[in-house]
């Protein structure tokens, strides 16, 4: 078994000099940056998350993705999420096939609900209809991908006759997930249309998303087909030590945790919180190269998954931390990780 190491980001909001906060463009070039030393310290995959919001800066996943396209040679690029619920199925479909031609069959996407909602009042969706509009147009998306000609007809768009989309990627199959955050009823889904399931593990221990990675190989078996990828995402951060790594990280995961807090009524974080979730059984990849490559196998192994894709950014922390623990991650944690494969 060997595991493919990723990277996600949102975009976060980072600090510049003296502590004042960077603007949207200046975080957009930031990430582009990161992205190319991924890529150059021979990391698998750059995920970019879809928000619309200000403490985010990437609204447009695809147009960032392109310019990092042009900037790396074999880095995959995806999105982490892509809402489907508020966009439009054949519009995601066309600028992500149109991404795989620009980077040479190097595009994947993730599907997800995502856990902020700002996309459907902004883009003219009743909250009412969360479930309905995403079931429709995974459906669709679903039947997009075998690249020949679609009839669909459903409530939240008018029917298609007959259809075919462009440009069809040269592969003949645009690399497709589905993101899980915890729902049964999204791996049932990510079974019936034979997608990878991406696990997003952002709380609690690990552990406990097992019996989804189960259910959905059970239900792939049930009906014979052969098992597909499974992945997982997790927040976290690598420094030189332990120590290092969760002191750099704490206020900025604190401060964006507890800005979200306040709009969903949690209470504080404190550090305890925090220290439980960085421990061997939380969700937290904080700590050094050895630390975060012993808790990736762990999981990868307990969870059968084949991919880990590290959210490295987690509120307004300087760009030059970030690019630092992109390095380790890339270098240290990579060999460790196939280190530990190897022996085990």
């Amino acid at each position: 078994m060997t595991i493919e190491l990723g990277l996600d980001t949102f975009g976060d909001i980072s600090t510049g000099p003296g502590g004042t906060m960077r603007r949207h463009a200046e975080v957009l070039r930031e990430v582009v940056d990161q992205a190319v030393l991924a890529d150059q310290v021979g990391l698998d995959f750059i995920g970019l998350g879809e928000h619309h919001r200000d403490d985010f800066a990437i609204t447009a996943p695809d147009v960032v993705l392109a310019t990092i396209a042009g900037r790396t040679e074999r880095i995959r690029l995806g999105s982490a999420v892509t809402v489907l619920s508020s966009d439009d199925p054949i519009r995601v479909f066309e600028r992500f096939s149109t991404l795989d031609a620009l980077s040479h069959g190097r595009a994947e996407v993730i599907l997800g609900r995502g856990s902020f909602t700002e996309s459907f009042a902004l883009f003219g969706y009743d909250l009412a209809d969360y479930e309905v509009l995403f079931t429709e147009k995974l459906d669709l998306f679903a039947q997009l991908l075998t690249e020949r000609p679609v009839t669909w007809s459903g409530t939240t768009r008018p029917p298609l006759e007959n259809v075919t989309v462009h440009p069809a990627t040269e592969s003949g199959r645009l690399t497709t997930w589905i993101g899980v955050g915890g729902s049964p009823q999204s791996v049932v889904r990510a079974a019936h249309y034979r997608l990878p399931l991406m696990l997003a593990i952002i709380g609690g221990p690990p552990a406990q998303f097992v019996p989804f990675a189960q259910y959905y190989r059970e239900l792939l078996a049930a009906d014979g087909i052969d098992p597909l990828p499974v992945g997982m995402h997790s927040p976290g951060y690598v420094a030189a030590t332990d120590e290092q790594a969760r002191d750099e990280l704490f206020p900025h995961f604190q401060e964006q945790r507890d800005r979200i807090g306040r709009e969903r009524g949690w209470g504080p974080t404190t550090r305890l919180q925090f220290e439980r979730d960085a421990s061997p059984e939380g969700a937290l990849y904080v700590g050094s190269p050895e630390t975060v490559a012993r808790k990736i196998v762990k999981n990868a192994k307990a969870l059968g998954a084949g991919r880990f894709d590290l959210k490295y950014a987690n509120g307004p922390m300087p760009h030059e931390q970030l690019l630092r623990c992109i390095e380790l991650y890339g270098t240290e944690v990579r060999r460790l990780v196939d280190d530990m494969m190897a022996d085990s």
